[in-house]
Protein backbone atom coordinates (compact mmCIF):
# COMPACT_ATOMS: atom_id res chain seq x y z
CA UNK A 1 0.00 0.00 0.00
CA UNK A 2 1.21 3.67 -0.97
CA UNK A 3 0.02 6.73 0.98
CA UNK A 4 0.60 9.90 -0.46
CA UNK A 5 1.23 12.36 2.59
CA UNK A 6 1.15 16.40 3.02
CA UNK A 7 4.18 17.06 5.25
CA UNK A 8 2.81 20.21 5.79
CA UNK A 9 3.40 23.76 5.72
CA UNK A 10 7.10 23.28 7.06
CA UNK A 11 7.10 22.85 10.98
CA UNK A 12 7.35 19.63 12.19
CA UNK A 13 4.19 19.75 14.34
CA UNK A 14 2.05 20.82 11.93
CA UNK A 15 1.47 17.83 10.04
CA UNK A 16 -1.69 16.15 10.43
CA UNK A 17 -2.19 13.71 13.10
CA UNK A 18 -3.42 10.98 10.41
CA UNK A 19 0.36 11.79 8.04
CA UNK A 20 2.83 11.58 11.18
CA UNK A 21 1.37 7.69 12.44
CA UNK A 22 1.47 7.29 8.74
CA UNK A 23 4.97 7.90 9.26
CA UNK A 24 5.40 5.60 12.16
CA UNK A 25 3.83 2.98 10.34
CA UNK A 26 5.91 2.91 7.55
CA UNK A 27 8.55 0.81 6.26
CA UNK A 28 9.39 2.70 3.54
CA UNK A 29 9.62 6.08 2.92
CA UNK A 30 10.61 8.44 0.39
CA UNK A 31 9.91 12.24 1.07
CA UNK A 32 11.02 15.35 -1.42
CA UNK A 33 13.87 16.66 -0.04
CA UNK A 34 14.13 19.81 -1.25
CA UNK A 35 11.24 20.65 0.18
CA UNK A 36 10.04 18.88 3.26
CA UNK A 37 11.38 19.86 6.45
CA UNK A 38 14.08 16.53 7.14
CA UNK A 39 12.70 16.57 11.07
CA UNK A 40 9.95 15.01 10.19
CA UNK A 41 12.18 11.72 9.17
CA UNK A 42 12.23 11.58 13.17
CA UNK A 43 8.60 10.45 13.29
CA UNK A 44 9.79 7.06 10.96
CA UNK A 45 10.90 3.79 12.87
CA UNK A 46 14.52 3.09 12.92
CA UNK A 47 14.25 0.03 10.49
CA UNK A 48 12.43 2.49 8.09
CA UNK A 49 13.98 2.79 4.42
CA UNK A 50 14.17 6.20 3.69
CA UNK A 51 14.31 7.84 -0.17
CA UNK A 52 15.31 11.40 -1.19
CA UNK A 53 13.31 12.16 -3.67
CA UNK A 54 14.69 15.00 -5.11
CA UNK A 55 17.86 13.18 -6.48
CA UNK A 56 15.35 10.68 -8.63
CA UNK A 57 13.48 10.79 -11.36
CA UNK A 58 9.28 9.29 -11.65
CA UNK A 59 10.92 5.94 -12.82
CA UNK A 60 13.44 5.79 -10.09
CA UNK A 61 10.50 6.50 -7.53
CA UNK A 62 7.89 3.45 -8.91
CA UNK A 63 10.79 0.82 -8.86
CA UNK A 64 11.03 1.87 -5.33
CA UNK A 65 7.21 1.70 -4.92
CA UNK A 66 7.71 -1.40 -6.75
CA UNK A 67 10.11 -3.37 -4.71
CA UNK A 68 8.33 -2.75 -1.59
CA UNK A 69 5.25 -3.88 -2.87
CA UNK A 70 6.82 -7.20 -3.74
CA UNK A 71 7.74 -7.18 0.07
CA UNK A 72 4.20 -6.50 1.22
CA UNK A 73 6.04 -3.11 2.49
CA UNK A 74 3.95 0.00 3.20
CA UNK A 75 5.35 3.04 1.54
CA UNK A 76 4.80 6.96 1.89
CA UNK A 77 5.36 8.82 -0.43
CA UNK A 78 6.14 12.43 1.57
CA UNK A 79 5.17 15.16 -0.08
CA UNK A 80 5.17 19.06 1.31
CA UNK A 81 2.27 21.21 1.88
CA UNK A 82 -0.96 19.25 0.47
CA UNK A 83 -0.08 16.93 -1.94
CA UNK A 84 -2.82 18.09 -4.44
CA UNK A 85 -1.20 21.75 -4.76
CA UNK A 86 2.37 21.56 -6.99
CA UNK A 87 2.66 18.17 -5.85
CA UNK A 88 2.76 16.41 -9.02
CA UNK A 89 0.65 13.66 -7.66
CA UNK A 90 -1.17 12.56 -10.43
CA UNK A 91 1.44 11.41 -12.88
CA UNK A 92 2.70 9.08 -10.14
CA UNK A 93 -0.74 7.72 -9.07
CA UNK A 94 -1.44 6.85 -13.18
CA UNK A 95 2.12 5.12 -13.27
CA UNK A 96 0.90 3.11 -10.25
CA UNK A 97 -3.10 2.60 -11.14
CA UNK A 98 -0.96 0.71 -14.44
CA UNK A 99 0.85 -1.71 -11.81
CA UNK A 100 -2.12 -2.13 -9.85
CA UNK A 101 -1.26 -0.56 -6.99
CA UNK A 102 -2.80 0.24 -4.40
CA UNK A 103 -2.58 4.15 -2.65
CA UNK A 104 -4.63 6.48 -0.60
CA UNK A 105 -4.34 10.23 -0.04
CA UNK A 106 -3.28 11.91 3.24
CA UNK A 107 -4.20 15.58 3.15
CA UNK A 108 -1.90 18.31 4.50
CA UNK A 109 -1.68 22.15 4.92
CA UNK A 110 -0.82 24.21 2.11
CA UNK A 111 1.99 26.46 2.68
CA UNK A 112 -0.57 29.97 1.97
CA UNK A 113 -2.62 28.94 5.06
CA UNK A 114 0.51 28.63 7.23
CA UNK A 115 1.71 32.38 5.73
CA UNK A 116 -2.26 33.31 6.95
CA UNK A 117 -1.34 32.04 10.42
CA UNK A 118 2.16 33.62 10.85
CA UNK A 119 0.81 36.74 9.29
CA UNK A 120 -2.66 36.55 11.41
CA UNK A 121 -4.05 37.14 7.78
CA UNK A 122 -8.17 36.10 6.94
CA UNK A 123 -8.18 35.99 3.25
CA UNK A 124 -11.81 36.32 3.11
CA UNK A 125 -12.58 39.31 4.35
CA UNK A 126 -16.25 40.52 3.87
CA UNK A 127 -16.61 43.63 1.81
CA UNK A 128 -12.93 42.90 0.69
CA UNK A 129 -12.41 39.85 -0.78
CA UNK A 130 -14.91 36.43 -0.64
CA UNK A 131 -12.13 34.65 -3.29
CA UNK A 132 -8.54 33.15 -2.70
CA UNK A 133 -6.66 32.50 -5.84
CA UNK A 134 -3.99 29.85 -5.60
CA UNK A 135 -1.54 29.73 -8.61
CA UNK A 136 2.36 30.71 -9.76
CA UNK A 137 3.96 32.72 -12.47
CA UNK A 138 5.20 30.15 -15.81
CA UNK A 139 8.40 28.76 -15.71
CA UNK A 140 9.86 25.18 -16.64
CA UNK A 141 6.24 24.27 -16.28
CA UNK A 142 3.92 26.41 -18.41
CA UNK A 143 0.39 28.40 -17.64
CA UNK A 144 -2.56 28.03 -19.75
CA UNK A 145 -3.01 31.42 -21.22
CA UNK A 146 -6.39 31.95 -19.66
CA UNK A 147 -4.92 31.76 -15.82
CA UNK A 148 -2.00 34.36 -16.63
CA UNK A 149 -1.01 36.62 -14.01
CA UNK A 150 -2.89 39.57 -15.70
CA UNK A 151 -6.09 37.89 -16.13
CA UNK A 152 -6.32 36.55 -12.32
CA UNK A 153 -5.32 39.82 -11.12
CA UNK A 154 -8.08 41.68 -12.65
CA UNK A 155 -10.83 40.26 -10.51
CA UNK A 156 -8.37 41.81 -7.60
CA UNK A 157 -9.22 39.18 -4.97
CA UNK A 158 -7.00 37.90 -2.79
CA UNK A 159 -4.22 35.67 -4.15
CA UNK A 160 -1.34 33.50 -2.84
CA UNK A 161 1.47 32.73 -5.65
CA UNK A 162 3.17 29.82 -5.20
CA UNK A 163 6.59 29.04 -6.99
CA UNK A 164 7.54 32.58 -8.04
CA UNK A 165 10.01 34.31 -5.54
CA UNK A 166 13.10 34.27 -8.37
CA UNK A 167 10.22 36.10 -10.86
CA UNK A 168 9.29 39.18 -8.63
CA UNK A 169 9.93 41.96 -10.80
CA UNK A 170 7.86 40.65 -13.54
CA UNK A 171 5.94 39.06 -11.12
CA UNK A 172 4.89 42.89 -9.82
CA UNK A 173 4.56 44.23 -13.42
CA UNK A 174 2.29 42.19 -14.27
CA UNK A 175 0.08 42.00 -11.27
CA UNK A 176 -0.30 45.70 -12.02
CA UNK A 177 -0.88 45.41 -15.73
CA UNK A 178 -4.01 42.98 -14.75
CA UNK A 179 -5.42 45.17 -12.23
CA UNK A 180 -3.43 45.86 -8.71
CA UNK A 181 -2.61 49.09 -7.93
CA UNK A 182 0.87 49.93 -6.95
CA UNK A 183 0.02 50.31 -3.85
CA UNK A 184 -1.94 47.20 -3.13
CA UNK A 185 -0.56 45.40 0.16
CA UNK A 186 1.41 42.43 -0.32
CA UNK A 187 3.34 40.27 1.85
CA UNK A 188 6.76 38.03 1.15
CA UNK A 189 6.90 35.17 3.18
CA UNK A 190 10.20 32.62 3.61
CA UNK A 191 9.85 29.41 4.67
CA UNK A 192 6.69 29.70 6.67
CA UNK A 193 6.26 27.85 9.77
CA UNK A 194 9.69 26.85 9.78
CA UNK A 195 12.31 27.97 12.18
CA UNK A 196 14.36 30.09 9.49
CA UNK A 197 10.57 32.31 9.00
CA UNK A 198 11.12 35.28 7.22
CA UNK A 199 8.00 37.79 6.64
CA UNK A 200 7.39 41.11 5.21
CA UNK A 201 5.65 42.84 4.75
CA UNK A 202 5.20 45.64 1.21
CA UNK A 203 3.17 46.69 -1.62
CA UNK A 204 2.89 45.05 -5.08
CA UNK A 205 5.17 47.78 -6.50
CA UNK A 206 8.10 46.81 -3.84
CA UNK A 207 7.74 43.21 -3.76
CA UNK A 208 10.82 42.42 -5.98
CA UNK A 209 12.50 45.50 -4.29
CA UNK A 210 11.87 43.69 -0.51
CA UNK A 211 13.50 40.40 -1.61
CA UNK A 212 16.49 42.16 -2.81
CA UNK A 213 16.73 44.25 0.40
CA UNK A 214 16.30 40.69 2.37
CA UNK A 215 18.24 38.47 0.02
CA UNK A 216 14.81 36.28 -1.30
CA UNK A 217 15.01 34.55 -4.28
CA UNK A 218 13.38 31.23 -3.69
CA UNK A 219 11.26 29.05 -1.05
CA UNK A 220 9.31 31.96 -0.47
CA UNK A 221 5.33 32.53 -0.97
CA UNK A 222 3.92 35.81 -2.58
CA UNK A 223 0.24 37.21 -1.07
CA UNK A 224 -1.47 39.63 -2.76
CA UNK A 225 -4.59 41.59 -1.91
CA UNK A 226 -6.42 44.31 0.25
CA UNK A 227 -7.24 41.50 2.75
CA UNK A 228 -3.74 41.49 4.22
CA UNK A 229 -3.61 44.96 5.15
CA UNK A 230 -6.86 44.05 6.96
CA UNK A 231 -8.56 46.94 6.53
CA UNK A 232 -11.56 48.57 5.22
CA UNK A 233 -13.79 45.52 5.96
CA UNK A 234 -16.77 44.94 6.67
CA UNK A 235 -17.89 42.59 10.03
CA UNK A 236 -19.17 39.37 9.68
CA UNK A 237 -23.22 38.57 9.50
CA UNK A 238 -22.29 35.54 11.44
CA UNK A 239 -21.67 37.43 14.65
CA UNK A 240 -24.30 40.02 14.18
CA UNK A 241 -26.98 40.22 16.76
CA UNK A 242 -29.93 41.37 14.61
CA UNK A 243 -28.38 38.23 12.23
CA UNK A 244 -30.61 35.08 12.27
CA UNK A 245 -28.99 31.60 12.03
CA UNK A 246 -29.82 28.46 12.53
CA UNK A 247 -28.79 28.24 15.74
CA UNK A 248 -29.91 31.83 16.98
CA UNK A 249 -32.64 33.97 16.68
CA UNK A 250 -31.48 37.94 15.60
CA UNK A 251 -32.44 40.54 18.19
CA UNK A 252 -32.78 43.83 16.81
CA UNK A 253 -31.31 46.85 19.15
CA UNK A 254 -28.95 44.63 20.21
CA UNK A 255 -24.99 45.65 20.33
Amino acid sequence: MVYFVGAGTGAADLITVRGMRLLQQADVIIYAGSLVNPELLSYAGKACEIHNSATMTLKEVVAVICRAEEKGRTTVRLHTGDPSVYGAVREQMDELEKLDVSYESCPGVSACFGAAASLNLEYTLPGVSQSLIITRMAGKTGVPERESIESLAAHRASMAIYLSAGMLAELGRRLIEGGYEKDTPAALVYKATWPEEKAFLCTVDTLYATAEEHGITRTALVLVGEAVAHRRYQKSKLYDPAFSTAFRTGREGDT
